[in-house]
């Protein structure tokens, strides 16, 4: 059995960039694909299609990307605070090329970076619970120092995904791969911030919450 303790560093570090490389495999296998396309057909009609291809894959590589540095990077410095506006453009950016709809309801606020590295995290979890697609509707109360944050997703058979609350509880479960690490690294930076962690079913939703311990 394994829990997020028994991770070492070099683990942790190659677990989660395993889980960011599975996330653009996909977009970068397609901008490819795009490119064999243009090398080899002559067909106006294919070389078009090559082309839109190449253009809607590369902004869903970028969209991941650039949440990925925000939501597991170390961006800035040591103690740096990150602009909440900055982390809703790239959650923005990320949601359009998933099947759910984002609203986003967070002030703009300077905040601690791994309390932003949080909820954007958070923002990952959620997604995983409505894989038909729904609405994700993301909340903060509180301020910059002590947030609590909500999220709602809301969906057609709307499902907490397996292991995913004993994770997030930090019970021990089988093993930790590329696929469950990041609700463990998630639980990693509650705990760095302060900040509890709750994941419940609500009738055709799931309620997420974090909040800043008393």
């Amino acid at each position: 059995m394994t829990t997020i303790n028994d991770l070492s560093a070099l683990d942790l570090a190659a677990l989660v960039a395993s889980r960011v490389c599975h996330d653009i495999i996909s977009p970068v296998g397609a901008i490819t694909s795009g490119l064999e396309v243009l090398d080899e057909e002559g067909n106006e009609d294919m070389r078009e299609f090559a082309m839109d291809l190449i253009r809607s894959s590369s902004r869903r590589a970028s969209a991941k990307l650039q949440f990925a540095r925000l939501a597991f990077g170390a961006a800035g410095s040591a103690g740096a605070a990150i602009d909440l506006g900055d982390a809703h453009k790239v959650a923005e950016g990320f949601m359009e090329n998933e099947k759910a709809d984002l609203q986003w309801d967070v002030p703009r606020l300077l905040m601690a970076k791994n309390k932003v590295k949080l909820l954007l995290n958070l923002i990952l979890i959620a997604n995983q619970c409505v894989p038909r697609g729904g609405l994700i509707l993301v909340k903060m109360d509180g301020d910059e120092e002590r947030p609590h944050f909500t999220l709602r997703a809301t969906g057609d058979y709307a499902k907490i995904p397996a292991v995913m609350t004993e994770i997030l509880s930090g019970e021990e479960v089988e093993r930790i791969d590329a696929h469950s690490v990041q609700p463990a690294y998630t639980l990693m930076l509650a705990e760095d911030s302060g900040m509890n962690l709750q994941i419940i079913k609500q009738d055709e939703a799931v309620l997420i919450t974090s909040a800043t311990r008393e």
